[in-house]
């Protein structure tokens, strides 16, 4: 389902928020031929059958091609099955339909036959070559967006790579479960992992390379992208990973979220998803015997209506995902991949300036220390005296930094230790102080600067729409496509005529349109304060 242009990013990214020659030559193998470059085909054989993409003055895409068949009937809340094969060509130049989604101000999403891919390849092919694939997992909460919003053009052609992007299942379809449901609370993980499996044997048909796979992914992607390096399934399916504001250890106290939300981490454990399974079953009138026929018989936009509750809601205690993704990155047990890991420097600006445009009443000087008490319990005269609101034009700006700090950066921060002592890690931190406000945030009190998901711009057209307003963001745009491509490529994202970019905990390289350079992202955030609080 397309909505009105004019309903654009905005509206997505806020309803998630309130509920290169050198690189060309790198990819060429030992036993590659010279063969001049030809213009790819745009008619190609998949294993389920030929598709026919578009071409546009950059690259060629490929999309809304199904890597499953639709999870409808029996098959809602059923593992992903592979598509079932055509004949004849298929168009593929038109996206598939998004996932269920219920967007505020917006007409809701229904048709659940939505498990598509679309990829962009660059339009030139040299023969005996075979290009990186990456792979990108949208964010969202669990709940919204999809990976048809990215626009991937600019990072296949100038990283001369194959870009994927994935729409997976989201909120209650991809996370309901049921006590002896197979699949139960993975749904739309499961999902994610067999749009990796397609990509994995279709790869050659784009003129890619199935054993240089990336996953990629902001926000709800990333932590799925993370929780995936701990999962027995990761093996052979992924090469690399970068991950955008998506920690394994994410860990958001009572209020962290939304000033009136519980606290919560993005996995829970699979009993827990049961429960809140039934429980949302009953409420439905789906309760007794054949509950689960009961639900497979609602109709989508009843259900959407219980959505929200879904959000992080990743299970673990499961065959895809035995242990909690914290737990194992802490035991070290997870995929021997090296990691691209960071954040943006002002995260939380993003969570807090949406809670005051739906209640301005939520977060004030009075009510700060509530908050507080209420996260950080005994500590919270500690952090109150950290974060005086005496230091902060607002008190929305005070608590912004608390959860900023707290539960965005020092976590990140921590797990990039964890993966680093197993792993090869390029940590970093976006800090672009006039970054495009994707999210619609209107609250002067809480400037957006470098928000959740501000980031996003720098790697993709949102929605077709380039949203860098100045030559210094694009010029750092383009580097960190140089980077993360460099990285699709080789494993390590530096190269010739961008700032080194040192792998190892100790630092970040921070980006900041015309001062990309080398920062204490630990010391800035006060981390040492907040690893003294656990």
């Amino acid at each position: 389902m397309n909505y009105p242009r004019s309903m654009r990013w905005r509206i997505y990214r806020a309803a998630a928020l309130l509920g290169g020659v050198l690189m060309a030559a790198s990819s060429v193998s030992a036993n590659a031929t010279t063969a001049a470059p030809s213009e790819a085909p745009l008619t190609i054989r998949l294993d389920s059958g030929q598709v026919r993409g578009t071409q546009t003055d950059k690259t060629h895409q490929f999309l809304g091609i199904p890597y499953a068949q639709p999870p409808v009937g029996t098959l809602r809340w059923a593992p992903p099955r592979r598509p079932e094969p055509w004949r004849g060509v298929r168009d593929a130049t038109k996206p598939g339909n998004i996932c269920p989604q219920a967007p505020p101000g917006g007409q809701p999403a229904t048709n659940e036959d939505c498990l598509y891919v679309n990829v962009t390849t660059p339009r030139e092919h040299r023969p005996g070559t075979k290009r990186p694939v990456m792979v990108w997992w949208h964010g969202g909460g669990f709940t919204h967006d999809s990976g048809n919003y990215y626009n991937a053009e600019r990072i296949a052609e100038q990283g001369n790579v194959i870009v994927v992007t994935v729409n997976y299942r989201l909120g209650i379809f991809g996370y309901f479960g049921l006590p002896g449901l197979p699949g139960s609370g993975n749904f739309g993980f499961a999902d994610q992992i067999a749009a990796l499996k397609w990509t994995k044997r279709n790869a050659r048909a784009f003129g890619g390379d199935p054993h240089n796979v990336t996953v990629f992914g902001q926000s709800a992607g990333a932590m799925a992208a993370c929780a995936l390096l701990t999962s027995p399934h990761a093996a052979g399916l992924v090469d690399k990973a970068a991950l955008s504001s998506g920690s394994c250890l994410l860990d958001w106290p009572a209020g962290g979220q939304f000033p009136t939300a519980p606290a919560e981490t993005p996995y829970i454990p699979v009993r827990q998803g049961n429960v809140d399974g039934r429980a949302t079953a009953k409420k439905l009138g789906c309760d007794g015997d054949d509950e689960l026929a009961c639900m497979r018989a609602k109709p989508a936009s009843e259900l959407l209506g219980t959505t929200q509750k879904f959000a992080n809601h990743l299970a673990y205690g499961t065959p895809l995902l035995p242990l909690n993704p914290a737990t194992a990155v802490e035991r070290g047990a997870f995929a021997r991949v090296p990691v691209i890991s960071g954040a943006t420097r002002d995260e939380a600006r993003s969570f807090v300036g949406g809670a005051i445009m739906a209640n301005p009443d939520l977060i004030t000087a009075k009510t700060y220390p509530g908050l507080l008490r209420r996260a950080y319990g005994d500590d919270a005269d500690k952090v109150a005296a950290r974060y005086p609101l005496t230091e902060y034009p607002s008190a929305g700006l005070a608590w912004a930094t608390v959860l900023t700090d707290h539960t965005w950066a020092c976590q990140t921060v921590r797990g990039n230790r964890e993966l680093a002592e197993h792993v090869t890690v390029y940590p970093y931190e976006f800090a672009d102080p006039n970054a495009p406000n994707v999210n619609g945030i209107d609250v002067p009190q809480v400037p957006q600067r470098s928000a959740h998901a501000t980031d996003l711009p720098s790697l993709f057209d949102l929605h077709g729409e380039d949203f860098l307003g100045s030559h210094a963001q694009r010029e750092m745009a383009g580097t960190m496509i140089d980077y993360w491509t460099r990285f699709a490529h080789t494993g390590n994202p530096n190269h010739l005529g961008a700032p080194k970019w040192a792998a190892g905990p100790g630092g970040a390289l921070r980006f900041v349109p015309g001062a990309i350079e080398r920062a204490d992202v630990g010391g800035e955030h006060q981390c040492g304060f907040w690893n003294s609080l656990r």
